[in-house]
């Protein structure tokens, strides 16, 4: 464990007699946050050059003009793949923290669900873990029930990073995608939602849980339309793989954050974690404890168009559900138990 009093040119290096298989638990990790968040822009260069420098072009050709064609497969059916989901490398991932998952109650596999999920954090790992990933854990506790996790449309614009997030299975985060796979007559089906998106991971330090649900909203108008069962789900544990630099509120860093994410689309985080081989610095998550806890259903009616006081019964109703499954759960899966759950 990295010491947070260490000063900041003091480096802790990691054992040399560490297990290889927690060696290649670390791997697992760091390639996954180089793949999700360096893919995009490399995938880009790698392209632009087989079509400027090789004769390779026409193959380059062919793949941009197979991502024109295939656009709307994310806000649509998606193109899930059992094989891409089951792969050795989200094992180790899962292995690395480690992840794992709860429920409160059973859920019927007879019917469409809205898992809303707390907190984004930086990088939503938990999430990525335990719903997109085949988690073992996912089929035991949820037997009937297929998830599906939505993400922000931009991310299926990088090549070949588009391609493999669709083989794991996820979707657009539109109205329409969402809405797609939540009005499924096949029941079962479960859209998975970190609600407070990118713009919470600005927010999110070690220790602390600090969400945004008072103006997200469209989530419950979605639950409401499909008739879809709506449920809150929290990782706690989240927020403590990544630091960031220092950034309040009306800070310069703060504010070229916030413009910067209005424009991409993504929050631009400036994360410390730790390296390969030490644990001072560096891009790979903390090796910590990551427990996401699947909370009581909240029945919501099929209303086509719903009223703005309606959205805001259930939204009312969904906050107060959050709460508790924080309020319930924090005692025995958080370090600091008087941690307090601040809402924006």
């Amino acid at each position: 464990m990295a010491n947070d009093d260490m000063g900041l040119l003091q480096v802790q290096f990691a054992p040399l007699n560490t297990p290889f298989i927690r060696r290649m638990q670390t791997l697992a990790a760091a390639g996954w946050i180089m793949t999700f968040v360096f893919g995009g822009f490399f995938f880009s260069v790698l392209l632009f050059y087989m079509m400027i420098c090789t004769r390779l072009w026409w193959l380059v050709f062919l793949y941009i003009l197979w991502i024109l064609i295939d656009k709307n497969t994310s806000k649509r059916e998606g193109r899930r793949i059992e094989w891409v989901r089951d792969w050795t490398w989200w094992r180790l991932y899962r292995a690395y923290f480690p992840l794992s998952l709860e429920r409160t109650v059973e859920l019927p596999s007879d019917r469409n669900y809205l898992f809303a999920c707390y907190p984004h954090g930086v990088l939503c790992s938990g999430l990525f873990g335990n719903f997109v990933t085949k988690a073992p854990e996912f089929e035991k506790l949820f037997p009937g029930l297929t998830p599906t996790v939505h993400t922000l449309d931009g991310n299926f614009s990088h090549p070949v990073i588009r391609d493999l997030i669709l083989s794991l299975g996820l979707r657009s985060s539109s109205r329409e995608a969402i809405l797609y796979n939540l009005c499924s007559e096949k029941k079962g089906q479960v859209s998975v939602l970190a609600v407070g998106g990118a713009a919470e991971a600005l927010k999110s330090k070690p220790g602390v849980y600090n969400i945004i649900l008072k103006p997200r909203k469209g989530f419950v108008k979605c639950a409401l339309i499909s008739g879809a069962t709506l449920v809150p789900v929290f990782s706690f544990g989240e927020t403590d793989l990544y630091n960031q630099l220092d950034n309040p509120e009306g800070s310069l860093l703060r504010r070229v954050q916030e413009r910067l994410r209005k424009i991409i689309g993504i929050a631009p985080v400036v994360f410390l974690g730790r390296g390969m081989f030490q644990y001072s610095f560096g891009l790979v998550p903390q090796r910590r404890n990551v427990t996401t806890v699947v909370g009581k259903p909240i029945e919501l009616p099929k209303v086509v168009n719903p009223s703005p006081e309606e959205v805001e019964e259930y939204h009312t109703k969904f906050t107060a559900a959050l709460i508790d499954l924080f309020e319930s759960n924090k005692h025995r899966l958080l370090s600091n138990p008087n941690v307090m759950l601040k809402i924006d």
